[in-house]
């Protein structure tokens, strides 16, 4: 039971990549083309028509404004770089702009649920808040996650905009650029320099025990075109340069509407397709 509880969180932490900052209006996704504070030079402009172009090929308008999506697939987890286990299924539900459920087993009777800046754990013994320092990692994933700064930070005027050059990532010739916010907190992302889809993103922070800096990666690979938009059906996870989390999907749909009551930890959801063996 334990080790599974460990994947869901490590399942959890990675879809976080899709996941949006908590109380981001609908309205901040409409467009990517927000005046900056302070005008941009030749190099800010670069970079963020780098970045508006890799929106395009993610799906432009289509994929700012999903309102919700499922993923169903199998997940790895990984200690120092290491496999911890055999994997497990599971299956995912996201809804803009901070809602989400991932369940686990072929029986989904494992879950977490996050709805706003709260994280719930739940089993057969029922639901119970997830532990703070986990809040805690998946709220700042969730701070960084790509679709927070494809469609909340490129709206920010306050957002720098840095182009790096060219780079290697994932082994694909990319290009490299940076965004900084008013906080000082930056993300850098790599975009093929043939499809302008995003192959990787970075970011720094530091612990709040130690003060020291930790770098989390992820990797975008395998894209396929779904419901108007590209989704990657493979996602892998770095934590200081080693693999942390792996992801393969199944399925990805996105806008069927999703029962509400799965976003309450005290409703007793009950996922209506179950492997019942």
């Amino acid at each position: 039971m334990k080790s599974l509880v460990c994947i869901a969180a490590l399942v959890v932490a990675c879809l976080c990549a899709g996941a949006q900052t908590q109380g981001t209006a609908p309205s901040t996704a409409q467009s990517a083309t927000a005046a900056p504070l302070i005008p941009l030079d030749e190099n800010g402009k670069k970079a963020k028509a780098l970045v508006e172009q890799a929106i395009q090929a993610l799906g432009g308008q289509t994929y700012l404004t999903i309102r919700d999506r499922e993923q169903q697939g199998r997940g790895y987890s990984f200690h120092h770089g290491r496999p911890s286990g055999t994997g497990a299924v599971f299956w995912s539900f996201w809804e803009f702009p901070d809602k989400e459920r991932v369940e686990v087993t072929k029986q989904r009777d494992i879950a977490e649920v996050y709805v706003g800046n709260k994280g719930y754990e739940i089993t057969y013994k029922g639901p119970r808040p997830i532990e703070q320092k986990d809040l805690d990692d998946y709220l700042r994933r969730r701070r960084f996650s790509l679709e927070t700064v494809l469609r909340t930070w490129v709206n920010d005027p306050s957002v720098a905009f840095l182009y790096e050059g060219n780079a290697i990532a994932a082994q694909h010739p990319s290009l490299r650029v940076t965004l900084i916010n008013a906080q000082n907190e930056a993300v850098t992302l790599y975009l093929d320099s043939e499809t302008h889809l995003p192959v990787k993103k970075t970011f720094e922070w530091r612990d709040p025990v130690d003060r020291q800096k930790n770098l989390e990666e992820e990797i975008y690979e395998n894209y396929r075109a779904v419901q108007g938009i590209m989704a990657p059906y493979n996602v892998t996870r770095y934590f200081n340069g080693d693999m942390a989390g792996e992801r393969f999907f199944n399925s990805v749909s996105i806008n069927q509407g999703l029962d509400q009551t799965m976003f309450d930890p005290n409703s007793g959801y009950k996922p209506k397709d179950v492997d019942k063996r």
